[in-house]
């Protein structure tokens, strides 16, 4: 048996075509012949929920990353959707961060690591 492979995540939600939306148009997501989101090959799956509340209690238990290329450019395109920002992109050393709140409340990140970060590995 090979190493398992982690190709998408669930994300319960009590609204979730508004959740589907958002990461839909946030991220420039495609959408499957289910439903579900494709994210640079990574599979996000939105579904309701009755286990689960409204917004999440503990936003900081998981955060979705997503790797980009260009922060400035990915965080413009969010501000044309009015995300609530909980980090506008800031310099950590080692790349460019920042983070927004889903519309259920959970964490989602942006990051941009920087070439020194890629030529240490």
């Amino acid at each position: 048996m090979g190493q398992p492979v982690l190709n998408s995540m669930l994300l319960g939600s009590t609204d979730p075509e508004r959740l589907k939306a958002w990461y839909r148009d946030g991220f420039r997501a495609e959408v499957d012949g289910y439903g579900n989101l494709n994210l640079g090959g990574f599979g996000l799956v939105i579904e309701r929920r009755d286990d689960v509340a409204a917004k999440a209690p503990e936003p900081g238990r998981f955060i979705v990353n997503f790797a980009v290329d260009d922060i400035e450019a990915a965080a413009a395109h969010l501000r044309t959707l009015d995300v609530e920002w909980l980090v506008h992109p800031e310099d950590r050393g080692i790349g460019w961060f920042a983070t927004v709140v889903d519309p259920d409340g959970n964490y989602v990140q942006l990051i941009q690591m920087k070439p020194e970060y890629y030529a240490n590995l």
